[in-house]
């Protein structure tokens, strides 16, 4: 079976919002304005902007990503945390549970939220259809390699989560930090599930304890 090519998108700092914490900022019954669809279906950038404020420092007008979620979640990358000065953790979206929080600050007004929990450094993942599951051999929420192709910096990325759902769009997102590791800004960059010991994925951290273990596959 061949390989399928998986497009690799760059995911930059970006804010999800619930109505509750967008209305708190932009007034009682705002809503978000579509500006930009993005590649998953259904989301989109918004033209509403917001500061991200951190102990150590802050970055302004970052994009807001419709439509509303059940809970306000930042998402950035780890040399973005180091200025921020908030500790670094990385989820998938969605799992928030012990995360560090951030104050939002609507530039043109100075109204602002604070929010308890909820900035993560996204796990690098895959979107995926079930049909594009099947077709790639892995399931929803399977860790796998990807190997990545890009000029001269080719590399592979372990513990990438694979995310199934018939709505999805093929993808990878990974964020600015990785993106660069790889020389990501060719015209299509893009990865292949890298398939190791019998044609199965496989745990890079197994594979390095077996290693350490003495054991040669």
């Amino acid at each position: 079976m061949a390989a399928i090519k998986i497009p690799i998108e760059t995911s930059a700092r970006h804010i999800h919002l619930t109505r509750a914490d967008f209305e708190s900022l932009f007034g009682k019954g705002a809503e978000l304005t579509p500006e930009k669809p993005l590649s998953q279906p259904g989301q989109y950038l918004a033209a509403e902007r917001l500061n991200i404020v951190g102990p150590r420092g802050t970055f302004e007008n970052v994009g807001i990503l419709g439509p509303f979620r059940g809970e306000s979640q930042v998402e950035v990358s780890l040399t973005d945390n180091r200025a921020l000065g908030i500790e670094s953790v990385i989820r998938q979206s969605g799992h928030l549970e012990d995360t560090p929080g951030c104050v939002l600050v609507r530039p043109d007004t100075g109204d602002s939220v604070t929010l308890p929990r909820g900035v993560i450094v996204a796990k690098r993942h895959i979107h995926m259809t079930p049909e594009d599951a099947l077709r790639s051999g892995v399931r929803d929420n399977e860790d796998v390699c990807i190997m990545t192709k890009s000029y001269e910096r080719s590399m592979i990325f372990a513990d990438v989560v694979v995310r199934v759902h018939k709505s999805f769009r093929l993808a990878m997102h990974v964020d600015t930090d990785e993106a660069n590791a790889f020389a990501a800004d060719e015209p299509a960059p893009y990865g292949l599930i890298l398939k190791l010991f019998d044609s199965s994925t496989y745990s890079f951290e197994s594979w390095t304890q077996e290693l350490l273990s003495g054991i040669r596959r």
